[in-house]
């Protein structure tokens, strides 16, 4: 994974209030919680006096407790009581869990994976995707690198055969442009325009005006994605790494068009089943995929509609270089950030 970046890893939803949540995220165990107000708290999802999984234990009010020993934890990830020494003694400091700075919004809980020193800002989000949008969302394990699976979302070239019963219907096989618009180094949009098979080559981005219709996909750095259907309907995915060989994909529908909450509600579902479909054709593809970590230089010869792929890639690779250079900064001798697992 990339080092100093706020990562989309859980829905809101899956950490309900007073139990714990154990997941495998970034290749470690973590566990999530709330306090008695409903704030989110990731930390490392083990007890530093013995070991044990603090997402077995119970919340106690600001307080997650470790079912072995009965010592206490607080947000920062300090331990505040050790029963056996007395609730008034001292704590000594090493006794501390890991924490990572934790922000909740738009239904996701994110964490910021790497060194915080100082500000870290906050996570960024789809600008035109406000309160006024409803969505159905669906949780789906891919068995797959997460890097392979964003890679997917942005190659348009496989919809005609992939999607062929689905999304992909109509034959249209060549690929014009495709158009790679950069709104800022950590967030582009991809264009595309495809055509049935006519005896004229796929023409450059160079070549030809992108479309004028406003549909596109739009990626932000690093695990989040837009299909931008329409002012009204947009699909969006949030790649959550699990680990070296795994992905949680989290897959939603939105929708401003209807308002009525029983049809909303509805059409969310409904529409969800379909994604979902969508989203399996590729998932049988993808987890076939070798090597499964994607990179700037893997042996696969690529053609001009993998363009967005290639994209994604180098500045993901600028990204992981940035994020070394900071760890040696502040430890020479091994690097304290997470790079790649």
């Amino acid at each position: 994974m990339i080092g100093n970046q706020w990562y989309a890893i859980l829905e809101s939803r899956e950490v309900r209030p007073g139990k714990p949540v154990g997941v495998t995220r970034m290749g470690e165990k973590l566990v999530a919680w709330r306090d008695s107000g409903g704030k989110v708290t990731v930390m490392v999802d083990r007890c530093p006096h013995r070991g044990v999984a603090l997402s077995v234990g119970e919340v106690h009010g600001n307080n997650i407790w470790c079912p072995f020993h009965g010592f206490e934890f607080d947000a920062s990830g300090r331990c505040t009581v050790i029963p056996a020494n007395g609730r008034n003694a001292p704590v000594p400091k090493v006794f501390q869990v890991r924490t990572y700075p934790t922000h909740e919004a738009h239904g996701f809980i994110f964490i910021y994976w790497g060194e915080a020193d100082g500000e870290v800002g906050l996570p960024r989000w789809f600008e035109d995707l406000d309160d006024s949008f409803t969505y159905g969302s669906a949780r789906d394990p891919w068995h797959a690198h997460y890097s392979r699976v964003i890679e997917n979302q942005l190659d348009v070239p496989h919809v005609p055969f992939i999607h062929h019963n689905t999304i992909g219907r109509g034959g249209r096989t060549v690929m014009d442009g495709p158009w790679v618009e950069w709104q800022d180094p950590d967030r582009f949009f991809v264009r595309t325009a495809m055509r049935p098979e006519d005896g004229v080559p796929a023409r450059s981005a160079k070549e030809m005006a992108p479309p004028d219709k406003p549909f596109h996909l739009e990626f932000i750095f690093p695990n989040l994605w837009q299909n931008w259907i329409s002012e009204k309907v947009r699909v969006v995915a949030a790649f959550a790494p699990v680990d070296d060989e795994n992905t949680m994909l989290y897959l939603r529908f939105y929708q401003n068009f209807m308002r009525t909450p029983g049809v909303r509600s509805f059409i969310n579902s409904t529409s969800m089943i379909f994604n979902t479909i969508v989203a399996h054709q590729d998932r049988r593809v993808v987890q076939t995929q070798r090597p499964m970590r994607s990179d700037l230089r893997i042996g696969e010869k690529l053609i001009p509609g993998d363009g967005p792929v290639i994209a994604y890639r180098r500045r993901r690779q600028e990204l992981i270089d940035a994020a070394q250079q900071a760890a040696e900064r502040t430890d020479p001798r091994a690097g304290v950030i997470p790079i790649e697992v």
